[in-house]
């Protein structure tokens, strides 16, 4: 009997990967804001596919936690005046 034929079933946890409309979307930004970033090596990791670009989703997430702020300080506590 021969082995079944390898199908993209097998091939189900690979990793989802977003256009770049949706990638614009997700973030509220235009799409020519994603095309921007990629002229200048800002935007996230990317495959190419002839003319098509897809982020993967972890390029998209690392991309996003290097990008963000720190938490922000705690307020200073009370001033104890010296004396002397």
């Amino acid at each position: 009997m021969d082995a079944p034929e390898p199908s993209l079933t097998r091939h189900a946890a690979l990793e989802p990967l977003l256009s770049v409309t949706e990638l614009a979307d997700y973030l509220g930004v235009p799409v020519q804001t994603v095309y921007d970033w990629r002229v200048h090596g800002k935007g996230p990791r990317a495959y190419r596919f002839g003319r098509r670009i897809k982020f993967a989703v972890s390029d998209v997430a690392a991309w996003l936690e290097a990008r963000r702020d720190p938490p922000p300080s705690p307020p200073p506590g009370p001033v104890v005046p010296r004396r002397g």
